[in-house]
């Protein structure tokens, strides 16, 4: 019987499925959130950071969205909302926040923010994943 020799490399491209065969799937899936939270942290700040805070103490031209998620429509004390958005009869689901970004004006005709225009899925979900984990 011949032995079966196993290259350093191939060892080390083995970690990670040893790792997670041993800590089973919910570290795994916790590991893949602590991913995504973080890149959607960085999408948050390319794409909305520009107009909004997560911040309460640094201000920002729009609404603060630390625990948007949860949040009536409009309703974010202090801010001056357009009355479309004041008006507008929705919570802010993972759903809602999507449209939000694909199409705003499309959403809620009237807003006066400017179209965001986040079309990727991806991009979507990462930015959803990271406002989650702000507004537990």
């Amino acid at each position: 019987m011949k032995a079966i020799r196993f290259s350093p490399r191939f060892a080390i491209a083995l970690i990670p499925a040893v790792f997670a065969t041993t800590l089973g799937a919910s570290a795994v899936a916790g590991e893949y959130d602590a991913i995504k939270t973080a890149a959607g942290a960085e999408f948050f700040d390319k794409e909305c950071h520009r107009c909004h805070s997560v911040d309460a103490d640094r201000a920002s031209y729009g609404p603060l969205l630390t625990g948007v998620i949860g949040r009536k429509a409009g309703s974010f004390e202090g801010y001056p909302y357009s009355e479309a958005l004041k008006s507008a009869n929705f919570t802010w689901t993972a759903g809602a926040i999507r449209a939000w970004m694909e199409d705003n004006d499309g959403l809620v005709p009237g807003t006066k923010m400017r179209h965001v225009g986040v079309d990727d899925a991806t991009v979507q979900d990462f930015i959803v994943t990271y406002l989650a984990s702000i507004s537990e």
